[in-house]
């Protein structure tokens, strides 16, 4: 992306949120439209896949605190969004090249007194010319300095089914105008940066390549997640299940299942481990499944269902399990 770009596009308006939206508002504007407009919903349709690529490509500058930095301090510099002309003998549109740094160093515009614009820097003083677009560009300068520079760093980012990011996945991107296919590791988490070296802006005069971080968004999984390399899942059991005890099986990642035991007493919430069901990683430990128990209570019974719970609380009279807590809230 060149600086061109960020002058001509409103990465803001493009997910729709206010100038000074925090990084929470900026992903959660981010997922809901990328969902929205992601071509496999949208099959065919060329305006909505144009539309998710501008929002991935908004979402990938203002991500990162630094892109956004830099995003904001020329889309201010250029008044939001004007060309650079040639001057007072280019186009009429847009400010001219010295009317803009005319005005940021307190000249008079075409019409009053000329700005110097130092192409090096003097002794201990501000950065020259060179340096200040450099910056805000990522080049090499207008000098005839040739010291190699590295190229920049590049942001963009990737969503990826729950199941893809759990089982690894090659994706397709297009950053700045290059289309690139990119290899998802396996087990990537919601929100991971992912660097591959080499493949960001070039770099001046035989400096190296920037690197491409990707940051990866995993879309839910109706029943699993992902906690490090263990995978966790809520499994619903009756009444009598956990007063009694059961032995019960759960679906794992894999598509098998496996036979969890729940000792009898187990309350609702308890997370039972079943050891190295969880993530397969390569040249590490596998990870562990965990199955939280959720007691289901029926919201209707029938009429020996209610005979036998009230059975059941005629035989458990005298039980409080609010014992103590008044005393424990006056604490």
């Amino acid at each position: 992306m060149t600086g061109q770009d960020w002058l001509e596009k409103d990465f803001y308006a493009a997910l729709g949120v206010p100038k000074d939206a925090d990084p929470d508002t900026i992903k959660k504007s981010y997922r809901k439209l990328a969902r929205q407009y992601h071509p496999d919903q949208n099959p065919g349709d060329a305006g909505a896949e144009e539309r998710f690529k501008s929002v991935g490509e908004a979402y990938a500058v203002l991500s990162d605190p630094e892109q956004r930095k830099q995003y904001d301090a020329l889309r201010a510099m250029a008044g939001g969004g004007a060309r650079f002309s040639a001057g007072s003998g280019g186009p009429a549109s847009g400010a001219g090249f010295e009317d803009l740094f005319s005005g940021m160093f307190g000249g008079a515009g075409t019409g009053g007194p000329r700005v110097r614009y130092s192409t090096t820097n003097e002794g201990a003083g501000p950065a020259g010319f060179e340096d200040l677009f450099s910056g805000v560009f990522g080049g090499g300068g207008f000098g005839s300095r040739r010291r190699a520079q590295r190229g920049q760093d590049v942001a963009t980012a990737a969503s990826l089914p729950f199941r893809n990011a759990v089982e690894g996945s090659t994706v397709q991107l297009t950053v700045e105008g290059r289309t690139m296919t990119v290899r998802i590791p396996p087990g990537v988490h919601d929100g991971q940066k992912i660097r591959l070296r080499g493949k960001g802006r070039p770099g001046m005069n035989g400096g190296e390549p920037g690197d491409l971080i990707v940051t990866v968004h995993v879309e839910p999984h109706p029943l699993f997640s992902l906690d490090g390399n263990h995978v966790r899942l809520t499994v619903p059991v009756t009444f009598d299940e956990a007063a009694l005890g059961a032995t019960i099986e759960v679906p794992t990642l894999d598509g098998r299942t496996v036979k969890v035991k729940v000792p009898a007493g187990t309350p609702s919430g308890r997370t039972l481990r079943v050891r190295r069901r969880g993530l397969h990683v390569k040249n590490g430990p596998d990870g562990d499944l965990l199955v939280t128990v959720n007691v289901v209570v029926p919201s209707r019974l029938s009429k020996a269902a209610k005979e036998a719970v009230q059975a059941f609380a005629t035989a458990n009279d005298g039980a409080d399990p609010r014992a103590g807590l008044m005393e424990q809230a006056a604490r």
